[in-house]
Formats: C-alpha cells, structure tokens, sequence
C-alpha cells in the first residue's frame, strides 16, 4: 500500500478533528515548545497501519521525527512501546487521535483475520474479504486483511465479474448473464457465477465461467458441488462463514473461502499515546 493512495483520507481524518484549530492544545501549549509521544499497545495485538500514524504527524509538520519500534505484521504484548514521534508538542497533541484511530482500526482487522488464519490449521484453501468495508476505507482495511495473513477478493466493481443472484434474476438467467458479459470484457478478466443449487452448478459450468461462488450451501451440499465440478473451475464458498466453520469448509475441498466478517465485525484495538515534554 503506498501512502499516496490514501493521502486524501488523512487530510480528511485530519481536517475532520482539527477543523479551524485546536482550541485547547493552542491555548495551552506555547508554540515551539517540543515533546516526545510514545503509541502503546494496551492489549496483545497484531500491528497495521504504521505507515499511516507517521503520515498523520508528517502532514501536520514534516519536521517531526519518527520511530518505528515495531512493523506492520508484527504482534506485540501489552506495555509495548510501537512508535515514538518527536517534534512540536502542538503537533503531537493534535495529531494523536487521527493517528490512534488509524491504528486502532487497521490493527484491529490484522488482529482479527490473524484469529481466523490460525483457526484454519494453515489450510491450504484461501481465504479472502469482500466488499463489506467501511465506505472510503477500502485500501486500508484490505490492506490491513493482508497484513492479517488472509487474501483480498476483488478490490471493487472494476476489477473482476461477479454475476450474483440479482443479476441472474434481471439477467434472464446464468446462460444469458454469461454470455452478455464475454461480449464486452476481455478474455483477461476471470468471470465468477455466484450459485445456491446444483442445477444452478451445472449451468455455470456449461456456461464455462472461471470460478463458481457456492453461496449458503449446507457441507453436504458443497461436497456434493465440488464433487460435480471435479477441478474444472475453481471453488469459492461464501455465506455465514465463522470461525468455528472454516475447518469444516477447507476439508470439503473448496480453493476459495470468503467471509465479509473479516472485516464488518472485527473490532478496533486498544492502544495510547503517552505525550511528555522535552
């Protein structure tokens, strides 16, 4: 992930908390004073976004300096110090809520897809996100999904056919929709059939797409389908997927395991920022 790519999203992180000016640090701080902030890991946790939080405080003031302790990846313990910046004391009071709600969140998602990645029991099927993001922080929170040991699925609309139920029923069928579809895209861009039923199975493979989505299927429903597809296209499973359920779905023989609670139900982590002066 390069920062350039969610640049804006800081300045708008930023424009949103600081809006005019800190009213409180400006009248409390004398400017030119200097301090040191140290981020703290208040729980064990798996960290990304660190390259975020020193954007943040880069943006406010490019003066600062930062101190990267640990990297994206990394799982640290409670009590551990991950980042120090120095600099301005205006800066560091005002950047620190930005920047530990970066963190917190992003380590949040790595944190919980690592939980879901180790629950597999190194599984060699994958396991992907969705859609199901946080609307404007869809780089970061899939971005923080790979950090977790986990895969993206598609990053969005442009980057991959997905016919789904609603576009079957106005698309007068998976034959149809198919076909409607090889018109237009180029033979480079894979075409995935999301499917509920066997015969539903058997049109998308004779409609010959890349990868079939079995979409709420019960285990002996998908053993059934991957049994019918036999290798001629690659299997993904998705629908109330959770953690307890991986096992069960990675031994039916699927390639692929989609879960949207990847990221819709992780829940951010507790870090803080300790300021003191220089």
């Amino acid at each position: 992930m390069h920062i350039s790519s969610v640049q804006h999203l800081i300045d708008l992180a930023i424009s949103e908390d600081l809006g005019p000016g800190d009213i409180t640090t400006d009248n409390i701080v004398a400017e030119g004073q200097m301090g040191k902030g140290e981020i703290v890991a208040k729980q064990s946790l798996m960290l990304a976004g660190l390259d975020v939080v020193e954007a943040v405080f880069k943006t406010l003031d490019d003066s600062v300096a930062c101190l990267f302790h640990y990297k994206d990846g990394d799982t640290v313990k409670k009590g551990d110090t991950v980042f120090t910046v120095s600099g301005s004391l205006r800066t560091l009071l005002k950047g620190e809520r930005t920047a530990l709600n970066f963190l917190q969140r992003m380590s949040g998602i790595a944190t919980h897809v690592r939980s879901y990645v180790d629950h597999m029991s190194h599984a060699k099927v994958k396991l992907t996100d969705t859609r199901k993001t946080t609307p404007g922080w869809r780089i970061l929170e899939k971005y923080a999904v790979r950090v977790g040991g986990a895969y993206n699925h598609r990053m969005a609309l442009y980057d991959g056919v997905l016919i789904k139920d609603n576009h079957i029923a106005v698309g007068g069928g998976i034959l149809a929709a198919v076909s409607k579809v090889k018109c237009h895209v180029s033979h480079l861009v894979k075409i995935e059939v999301e499917v509920s039923t066997m015969d539903e199975v058997r049109e998308a493979l004779s409609a010959g797409v890349d990868v079939i989505m079995l979409d709420n299927m019960d285990l002996d429903q998908i053993r059934d389908a991957v049994k019918l597809i036999n290798g001629k296209v690659l299997v993904e499973v998705s629908g109330n997927v959770t953690k307890e359920s991986l096992k069960s779905l990675a031994a039916t023989g699927v390639d692929i395991i989609s879960s949207g609670a990847l990221t819709h139900q992780a829940v951010s982590v507790d870090l803080s920022m300790r300021i003191t002066t220089a």
